[in-house]
């Protein structure tokens, strides 16, 4: 495939789910292979180094977050030349279908992940309970996971309402329980924002010797779309292929939060709730030394006159 060919340089916005994945059989060309699994599910394979990143994503994510409704795959697959092999699933299912199954069993008996010298599962919430729990179809996997659900079996975790429709799907059956299936894999990471309740009693539930459970702060309740966001994504995952990611790097790649607008609002709502006047001072003073911000202005002002102080408020870049 020639690069005025080349699936990135593709454009499938405005695509339906049936028109997508139909679309797709044409963009995998020679290189791959696309394929539906059921009603819900396609597999999009596209064949280039023999490092193979598999993504599990949702076709309404994918719209949302690529102008071109790209999997979140292929910058990867644009920038290092990796292979990848991205599941889709039209809204959330945490991919628990018997046709994805029978597919990671074909993969498996066909001796497909064997060709690779290096395979990286990744997801993010139901793609990363999905990450996690087919990793086992790939021993010596390395495991990308934001914010994953172990199980969603309401005898494990009856304290997550927020799913409750998915009750009734099995979660018992083959690849059913996330933490147990990354038993084979070489090492897994997984991401979480502490603030959210829910989240943190999944991770740690992942409490194993391979796995490296990394809690951040005041990202998002997205924490793909905050990592794409900042740009750090992609950073993780070549490290996570170069064996350099480590809870150290994590934290050197997300200090790009430093100047990213939604941490910021979080953050300094945060602060104001505790009434930690001198650390919102602090805050406002840094943010608005970036960049002007009526509200860290409004809530600067606030803050100094809770203390009964006021300083010279420091110029934005932009006002010279």
């Amino acid at each position: 495939m020639d690069d005025t060919t080349s699936p990135t340089r593709t454009d499938l916005s405005g695509l339906g789910w049936d028109s997508w994945c139909q679309r797709m059989q044409d963009v995998a060309g020679d290189d791959g292979f696309a394929e539906r699994l059921g009603e819900r599910h396609a597999a999009v394979f596209i064949e280039k180094k023999p490092v193979l990143l598999v993504s599990f994503e949702s076709f309404d994510a994918i719209r949302e977050r690529s102008e071109a409704a790209h999997p979140v795959g292929w910058e990867m697959m644009k920038a290092l030349g990796w292979s990848q092999l991205c599941l889709v699933s039209e809204g959330d299912t945490w991919f628990r279908d018997r046709h994805v199954f029978g597919f990671f069993d074909r993969l498996i008996d066909d001796g497909f992940f064997e060709d690779f010298e290096q395979v990286i599962f990744y997801g993010a919430g139901p793609g990363g309970y999905a990450a996690t729990a087919f990793s086992l179809s790939a021993p010596g996997a390395r495991v990308l996971a934001l914010q994953p659900q172990a199980t969603l079996d309401p005898r494990i975790t009856e304290w997550d309402d927020r799913f409750r429709p998915m009750r009734r799907t099995d979660f018992t059956a083959r690849f059913g329980y996330a933490p147990d299936m990354l038993e084979a894999a070489d090492k897994a990471f997984i991401v979480y924002d502490q603030e959210n309740e829910l989240d943190a009693m999944h991770a740690s539930l992942f409490t194993r010797p391979n796995v490296t459970k990394i809690r951040v702060r005041f990202l998002d309740t997205n924490l793909e779309a905050a990592f794409l966001r900042m740009q750090v994504l992609y950073r993780m995952l070549a490290q996570l292929s170069a064996d350099k990611l480590t809870p150290v790097n994590i934290a050197k790649l997300l200090r790009a939060r430093q100047k990213d607008a939604p941490y910021q609002f979080t953050l300094l709502r945060h602060l104001q709730a505790q009434e930690r006047h001198r650390l919102v001072i602090h805050l406002c003073n840094d943010v608005l030394r970036r960049r002007n911000g009526r509200p860290f202005r409004k809530a600067l002002t606030h803050a100094e006159d809770q203390l009964g102080i006021r300083e010279n408020p420091p110029k934005a870049a932009n006002e010279g």
